[in-house]
């Protein structure tokens, strides 16, 4: 940053995918929340003007770990804002992206070429979508209208059905839909259940707090957040328990921490999972011992 005199960071790097960061807490917590921490600190020393987080309508009221932690660099960057005015801090709200890393649209390519079956999780599952150049142009006009602190939310028009994604991409590459109702169909669509931590639908306010701006197609959301002097001590606590591996005391710190966090499932971490399963067995283990004797 320095070297270059960079004008303007766009931090978009993050463990994204619910499932992969539910399966690993720590490395979720360390790459979203003090990745983001970190890149915000060395853009203020090297006095970049513009740091833009790329956030998530998953960061919304999260039932995940990765939504939470989300929320969580968001309050980061809220709390830098008020400390500093070298660099201009904003982040932008917004869902899917087609055709991006880990859309469904390439995954439903890829199945529809395999013949079938395409797998979606639920019947009622919707998503909002946008287009590569269209979050883009957004991104950087959102950017670039930043007064320090703010975050933007995209229109994202209605929200999609994915079974309706589904069946769209299947006739629009030659095919039928096979279903009870079309037994001569060539492709199946097969519902395989919600994934830990995923909701059936996203949402891109926090309350009903929410503004217009020049762009219509941009708002702005007012959001609770907390002074750096209070999110240090939480951060210094949240980085003590990744070091120590302590899922309990994570999930407590995310819990206690305005982010809206309300998780649909429990420890889903697959190392705490074997650990606990490990000392469950000892314990069984050493009452038969007890038992014996």
């Amino acid at each position: 940053m320095e070297a270059f005199g960079v004008q303007t960071v766009y931090h978009a790097a993050a463990y994204k995918h619910v499932p992969l960061v539910e399966h690993n807490v720590v490395e979720g917590v360390r790459n979203n929340v003090f990745g983001t921490l970190y890149t915000a600190q060395a853009a203020i020393k090297a006095k970049v003007e513009t740091f833009v987080l790329i956030s998530t309508d998953k960061a919304v009221r999260p039932t995940n770990i990765m939504g939470t932690t989300k929320r969580m660099a968001e309050l980061v960057l809220q709390a830098l804002s008020e400390t500093q005015n070298t660099t201009r801090f904003c982040m932008v709200r917004f869902g899917n992206v087609l055709g991006s890393s880990g859309s469904v649209v390439p995954l439903f390519r890829k199945q529809i070429a395999a013949g079938g079956p395409v797998t979606v999780t639920h019947p009622e599952i919707t998503r909002f979508f946008m287009t590569i150049p269209e979050a883009s142009q957004l991104v950087i006009q959102a950017g670039a209208m930043g007064k320090g602190g703010d975050v933007f939310v995209l229109d994202m028009g209605k929200s999609v059905k994915i079974v309706e994604l589904a069946e769209k991409m299947i006739r629009l590459s030659g095919f039928e839909v096979k279903s009870s109702d079309n037994l001569d169909g060539d492709i199946e669509i097969e519902f395989t259940g919600l994934r830990p931590g995923e909701k059936l639908y996203e949402e891109l306010l926090i309350g009903d707090d929410v503004t217009g701006t020049e762009h219509e197609r941009i708002m702005t959301a007012s959001e609770v957040h907390l002074p750096w002097s209070e999110l240090e001590t939480i951060l210094n606590r949240l980085d003590m328990a990744c070091h120590e591996f302590n899922h309990e005391l994570i999930r407590e710190i995310l819990l206690s921490t305005p982010t809206g966090f309300a998780p649909t499932d429990g420890i889903c971490d697959l190392v705490w999972k074997v650990k606990h399963l490990t000392l469950a067995e000892d314990k069984v283990l050493d009452a038969k011992v007890i038992n014996l004797k």
